[in-house]
């Protein structure tokens, strides 16, 4: 089956509708929705019900620190997230919000763990930046794969049976076949607000028979999305981010 792996999606529509139109082309069984639905967008209730509808179909869906802090008063943040995030609680419903409170922190399925941040403290929201938390990461669980979202960067590690982690970034378009001799970790990148210098929207699909992963960039109308930000009164820096895919 080909599995559709999709993190920070962040209230863009744009973005978000773009990357599932070619996901369907492509024939993705199964969706698997890695967090951060809302935040730093102009959708956010858009967003929100679009993956209840795929969640009521079957799919998998992980909760990020921006969709606690809906809830939550507890989450740190920069002022212009956290302007994002009040704006935000006023444009979701209470069933909407109700979705966002009860969404796991983590997801074990056979080999595989899904979490936003880190498989270590998960409610901790650890970025996986290098190595060294890749590692803690991937020795907080016996499962030989870990997907996550959170660094909003792709990148990928994987970890020897005597403990020595690799790392690259993946390209584009470009099968990653993952090895059962290594453990891996995969940071699959965003959907809604790249910030690898790239403002494509980017996704991953798992083929898990043959074992392989893909990293897909998604043009999309990055235009649309950043006036939409501007026009609601959300900081200025939240649309040039988008332009400029940073």
């Amino acid at each position: 089956m080909l599995i559709g792996l999709f993190a920070d999606l962040h209230g863009n529509r744009e973005a978000l509708s773009a990357c599932l139109a070619h996901a369907k082309d492509c024939g993705v069984g199964r969706y698997v929705f890695l967090g951060d639905y809302v935040g730093y967008g102009a959708d956010p209730g858009w967003v929100v019900d679009k993956v209840i509808s795929y969640v009521q179909r079957g799919a998998v869906a992980l909760m990020g620190n921006h969709d606690r802090a809906v809830f939550s008063d507890s989450e740190q943040m920069n002022p212009s997230a956290q302007a994002a995030i009040e704006w935000t609680r006023k444009q979701l419903d209470n069933r909407q919000c109700e979705f966002l409170r009860a969404l796991p922190l983590i997801i074990e399925e056979e080999r595989r763990l899904f979490v936003h941040a880190s498989a270590n403290g998960p409610l901790n929201w650890h970025y996986v930046l290098d190595a060294h938390a890749a590692s803690e990461s991937l020795m907080a669980t016996a499962c030989a794969q870990t997907f996550c979202g959170h660094v909003h960067v792709p990148a990928m590690y994987h970890l020897s049976s005597v403990g020595k982690v690799g790392h690259f970034i993946p390209t584009a378009g470009v099968n990653v076949p993952l090895s059962v001799r290594l453990k891996w970790l995969a940071v699959i990148g965003s959907v809604g607000q790249p910030r690898d210098h790239n403002p494509a929207a980017c996704y991953a699909l798992l083929d898990d028979t043959a074992n392989l992963l893909t990293y897909v960039r998604i043009p999309y109308d990055v235009e649309t999305a950043a006036r939409k930000v501007r026009d609601a009164g959300l900081p200025l820096v939240l649309g040039i981010r988008l332009e400029r895919g940073y």
